[in-house]
């Protein structure tokens, strides 16, 4: 068990708590050893006691320690004390991703691509290491206040997929890729599909499948077709939107296949957004079997004739020129001169020369008799077939028609037995088709029959025999009474888009102004929320421009952290500007902005620059003396005298010492001491009562004698300072 004010590993010294997460919880600690403070991830409990996840945790986290880049959360190190499992990491002052999106509803595009240009370059460093993150996501990312995007988590993913940690730890399923849902191999392509789901939800606000299970969720990035950004957000050029999709592709080999592609598109749709250059590849095109033409055939015959009789004839030649030089001792020029020659040139000489040699070989003539022959049949039926087919007498596909059949021949699919599914659950019935290989459906019917989500009917009967990979259509049951609308009234345009979406309504957006509705939010729907509608009804949406003055509205950031007040203001249209500290007498506000230099509810430029002081607490009250100091009163010492020398010295409550000096004059007059922090104190008095020596002559004549004497004294005065 961590706790405040501990020392870990020897050298960290645990501060405050600053975060938790599925999987454990991170400190902010302080390094005794190099002065410098860091972030301590502490592994919680359930899985520290797990050996073999604790295994493959500190060997990922060591590599992870290895990568060093600007657009990473270095970790630093590694280590275990008394059963507690921790990494010492970079600590980055800022808010993560996630939150950043939330407080702004959603990026703009020039935004969300120079962030994701950062989060590539650091992921990229990774994959040159060899390390596969698994688990891109807005948590994973943070924005530092100086506005560094870095990437945290690097190899806490791998160790907790290789030991098939549940999906509540593993992260949310909504940024998962399709081959990672199936529980299949995953590489530096799983990031790539991880991170165009993250630039979709900061484009739009929104994550693109949703669902009210972890299940329902993973069959959408099996199933189903990533939707457009645009269809939620219509300003994102068309250089981003297909950059999502290339991102998103179902298939690993049709995405980016490197960090480094992805971030040259990137940069290149700042530089020209409405220019449509992304490629997308398609490996099943470029490795699928082309179709050969007759004519095509033909010539590849053809020149494979030709090749082959041109090699035969030059062995030939070589070999009846060197019996010639034996014989007759003439000149033959290289054989790479003659190769150089054209085909035609070289057949040509050699017939040439063959018809000037007077010696005479008969192995070589029969050679050539034979190819002459070869080549004249060959010659004759191609005539045959061109003329043939220019009458109409052979059809075009006659030859190689068996080989194209052939080609085009695909394999019989397998077939699998359909299962019953009326009377069960949508998605109970989802899971199940896709186990056995084929592709739910869904269509929406009221029903006073079945509970809404019950399936009514199927497109296929049980116990039919069907193709792997074909389509079942399931008629879902709506209800009895229709679907009911949900409000969305006041919620963000992308937020309202995603949640009627989910209940079946195609949606209808008009615009209009509002003074109190934040633009981008809805300000009117219809039908109204509450009503019940056949599924599919179309619900329009008012969407609010703001108040139709050019002004902007000033937010209240008052009680929120630095921070959280600038995505405020930036979401608004305001800038932050300088950040003071001060004293604030409610002690809650400690940490947190308590003064903006604009009311909250002016309207001002937009780009204005706001202001804001932090509180650093209370100011401590000071309180000040203001008397005189009287002599000793015969109640304090009645051996006091008058004319006796005496320290005073006035004292604080807190062992602050105010005011000291030594007199035998009373009052002492006001000492005007202010600034005192104790609210009480007390004044001490030390002097010495000295006694002469004295006889006393009585009646009787006697004498009596009292010798001389001294006696210190010490006492305190309580006193109460006034405030001021």
């Amino acid at each position: 068990m961590v706790k405040i004010g501990m020392i870990v590993g020897d050298r960290y010294e645990i501060l405050e708590r600053i975060g938790t997460g599925g999987m454990s919880d991170v400190y902010k600690a302080k390094d005794h050893k190099l002065n410098r403070m860091v972030a301590v991830k502490v592994l919680k409990q359930e899985f520290s006691e797990n050996a073999n996840f604790v295994s493959k945790f500190r060997v990922e986290a060591q590599a992870a320690a290895g990568l060093a880049h600007p657009n990473i959360v270095n970790v630093y190190d590694v280590g275990e004390e008394n059963g507690v499992y921790y990494i010492v990491m970079e600590l980055v002052e800022g808010i993560t991703l996630k939150k950043y999106i939330e407080k702004k509803a959603r990026l703009s595009v020039k935004e969300a691509v120079s962030i994701a240009i950062q989060v590539s370059m650091g992921i990229e460093a990774a994959h040159n290491n060899h390390i596969i993150h698994r688990d891109i996501k807005p948590q994973n990312i943070i924005i530092s206040k100086e506005g560094k995007v870095k990437v945290t988590d690097f190899g806490i993913a791998k160790a907790a997929t290789s030991n098939t940690i549940t999906s509540n730890v593993m992260g949310s399923v909504h940024y998962t890729s399709p081959e990672q849902a199936r529980g299949g191999y995953s590489d530096e392509k799983s990031d790539v599909y991880s991170l165009g789901i993250t630039m979709f939800e900061m484009l739009t606000g929104r994550v693109p499948f949703n669902g009210e299970t972890t299940v329902a969720i993973a069959i959408k990035h099996i199933q189903e077709e990533m939707p457009s950004p645009r269809d939620y957000v219509s300003e994102i050029p068309v250089s981003v939107e297909q950059i999502v999709f290339k991102c998103c592709q179902k298939s690993p080999d049709r995405r980016y296949q490197s960090m480094g592609e992805l971030i040259t598109d990137l940069k290149r749709s700042l530089m020209t957004p409405d220019e449509d250059f992304v490629k997308m590849v398609d490996p099943d095109e470029d490795g699928s079997t082309k179709m050969i033409s007759s004519g095509e055939r033909q010539k590849i015959k053809k020149q494979s004739v030709n090749r082959d009789g041109m090699e035969e004839a030059m062995h030939l030649r070589r070999e009846a020129d060197v019996k010639k030089s034996v014989k007759k001792k003439r000149y033959v020029p290289e054989y790479e001169e003659e190769e150089e020659e054209e085909p035609d040139e070289i057949e040509y000489e050699y017939e040439e020369e063959d018809e000037e040699e007077e010696d005479y070989d008969p192995k070589m003539e029969r050679i050539t008799t034979i190819l002459a022959v070869v080549a004249a049949v060959l010659i004759g039926c191609i005539v045959l077939f061109l003329v043939g087919r220019a009458f109409g007498i052979f059809d075009a596909g006659l030859f190689g028609q068996k080989e194209e059949e052939t080609q085009e021949e695909e394999e019989p699919k397998e077939k699998v037995q359909m299962i019953e599914v009326v009377g069960k659950g949508e998605d109970e019935v989802k899971v199940a088709l896709l186990k056995l290989g084929l592709t739910p459906e869904i269509e929406y019917k009221e029903s006073a029959e079945y509970e809404q989500g019950i399936v009514m009917d199927c497109s296929v009967g049980a116990g039919e025999m069907i193709e792997e990979g074909s389509n079942v259509v399931l008629t879902v049951s709506a209800g009895s009474e229709g679907v009911e609308v949900p409000d969305v009234v006041g919620i963000s345009e992308a937020e309202a888009v995603a949640t009627l979406g989910k209940g079946g309504f195609p949606v209808n957006k008009t615009e209009g102004h509002d003074a109190y509705i934040k633009e981008g939010n809805v300000i009117t729907q219809s039908p109204e929320a509450g009503s019940k509608v056949p599924a599919g009804t179309a619900v329009t949406i008012r969407i609010s421009q703001g108040p139709e003055i050019s002004k902007v509205q000033v937010p209240d950031t008052i009680g929120r952290d630095e921070s959280e007040g600038m995505a405020i203001l930036v979401e608004a249209g305001l800038q932050m500007g300088k950040v003071t500290e001060v004293h604030h007498s409610d002690p809650a506000m400690a940490g947190l902005i308590c003064y903006q230099s604009y009311s909250v509810g002016d309207y001002v430029d937009a780009g204005t620059v706001v202001d804001v002081s932090i509180s650093i607490g209370p100011e401590e009250a000071t309180y000040q003396f203001i008397e005189s100091i009287a002599a000793p009163t015969a109640q304090e010492d009645p051996n006091y005298r008058s004319g006796t020398m005496v320290t005073v010295t006035l004292m604080a409550d807190d062992g602050t010492q105010l005011y000291s000096t030594q007199t035998s004059s009373f009052p002492i007059a006001n000492p005007g001491i202010s600034g005192i922090k104790s609210s009480t104190g007390y004044i001490l008095f030390q002097y010495v009562n000295a006694t002469e020596a004295s006889s006393i002559t009585h009646e009787d004549g006697s004498v009596t004698t009292t010798e001389a004497s001294s006696e210190t004294k010490e006492f305190k005065r309580t006193v109460q300072f006034m405030e001021g």
